[in-house]
């Protein structure tokens, strides 16, 4: 008997609860294997976002209506009850009856047919109260937002600290959203492309849903790529010439190489760096759908970058590894991270651009990038760079999004601007 979409989906939930895989992984693996139809795809891959991106608010109404405590139900019977219990809450084309069934139905099959009885009675329930949810406790404060949009309460509290209550709401609830998905024109490769909604980019629109561009021909033919607004920009602060050197240090996937490549006329000189070897070739690859064959790759730890790299840079780019916490909405396993791991980031990053600060040019860029909107690795990363480097100063920006920035730098947030949350910074390097 064929798969399901909720069969699919659990496996998915399990793959990631149990390995520790990515969503974006998981879901495509257990897709390939499913042979599902795009339609039964897209509600599998819509169910397993959604659990991943609202445990905790699950979690709370699960545990309110259950005579269990969450923490002591079999972790597949509660990956169960969460996949319907979200089709209830969140999804309005699912009638809360079916989900109830059919939860049921895969508790039996799936796992443990003891529970079902207890599966179908917390789903009721949570059917039956949908209009009318009791109270998340602690409205107005940190705990309310960490339960309601499913987010550590770590988080929380460092966002309403530094921005407030009501503009912490509006960045957890984006993070929630279906993230969208941008197309940009490849004009190397002219021909038909795709259709979508228009954006303040010219070259750039919005679709509803990455699902089968791989399979088209306007992708396979190169005339597109798929790339966050966000990180273009970028590379348009970057503004990369015909002729120029270019040092994408941190390079992988090669976003920044590409529309750095392209704003050249594929003229000049790409040099796109990663630490780990694997990942040039995805840029190799993309690069040669596309007709780019001004993009060399090397493997390089951009710390400690190769001698002959030395003031070579017109525009270094280091997009640096970063807490992520940025593009939670479209890898909501971020959001799991604990502050400890990410203290050591700052200090990388701050290595990264002392150690590339030499391969730019007198009077060339130095452009400083994240996915992530924390303040200690973004301005405090840069201004301590500044300090020990003052050859480099803040050059005023613009762009379509931002309108002018003229301090230099800006941070862009997914319920403000409809990017990913994402830091620019551009930085001059004094003539000698």
């Amino acid at each position: 008997m064929a798969d399901t979409p909720r069969q699919t989906a659990l496996r998915i939930l399990t793959r990631c609860r149990k390995n520790g895989s990515w969503s974006e992984d998981a879901i495509h693996a257990e897709l390939q294997k499913s042979a599902l139809d795009t339609k039964d795809a897209a509600l599998c891959a819509r169910i397993s976002m959604g659990v991943l991106q609202n445990t905790e608010y699950l979690d709370f109404y699960i545990d309110t209506f259950c005579t269990i405590p969450v923490q002591k139900l079999e972790p597949k019977v509660l990956d169960i009850l969460r996949l319907s219990a979200y089709q209830i809450l969140f999804l309005d084309k699912v009638p809360p009856f079916a989900a109830v069934d059919e939860g049921v139905k895969l508790c039996k099959r799936q796992a443990n047919g003891k529970a079902a009885g207890l599966v179908n009675a917390v789903l009721r329930r949570i059917a039956e109260r949908r209009e009318n949810l009791p109270e998340i406790p602690g409205k107005g404060t940190p705990q309310y937002l960490a339960v309601r949009h499913s987010h550590p309460l770590w988080l929380v509290e460092e966002c309403a600290a530094a921005h407030g209550y009501d503009f912490t709401e509006g960045f957890l609830s984006a993070n929630n959203a279906q993230a969208p998905v941008f197309a940009h024109e490849n004009p190397l490769r002219p021909g038909d492309g795709l259709t979508g909604i228009p954006t303040l980019l010219p070259d750039c629109i919005q679709l509803e849903s990455a699902a089968g561009l791989a399979e088209t021909e306007a992708f396979q033919q190169g005339r597109f790529y798929i790339q966050d607004m966000a990180a273009r920009l970028a590379a348009m602060v970057g503004d990369a010439k015909p002729e120029m050197t270019v040092l994408d240090a941190c390079a992988a996937p090669g976003g920044k190489s590409v529309a750095s490549a392209i704003m050249m006329r594929n003229r000049g000189r790409i040099i796109s760096c990663d630490i780990h070897q694997k990942k040039l070739r995805l840029i190799k690859e993309n690069a040669k759908r596309l007709g780019i064959l001004i993009i060399e790759t090397r493997e390089m730890d951009a710390r400690k970058p190769d001698e002959d790299l030395r003031g070579i840079a017109d525009l270094v780019i280091a997009d640096v590894p970063c807490s992520g916490l940025g593009v939670i909405r479209r890898k909501p396993e971020i959001r799991r991270k604990q502050p400890e791991e990410l203290d050591r980031l700052p200090g990388i990053q701050r290595d990264i651009l002392s150690g590339l600060a030499p391969c730019v040019k007198p009077g060339g860029v130095l452009l400083y990038s994240t996915c992530t909107i924390r303040k200690g690795e973004n301005e405090e990363t840069v201004q301590t760079f500044l300090v020990k480097h003052p050859e480099f100063f803040p050059e005023p920006f613009g762009t379509p999004v931002t309108g002018p920035v003229n301090t230099g730098m800006v941070t862009l947030w997914p319920h403000i601007h409809g990017t990913d949350g994402f830091f620019i910074c551009k930085l001059r390097k004094q003539h000698d």
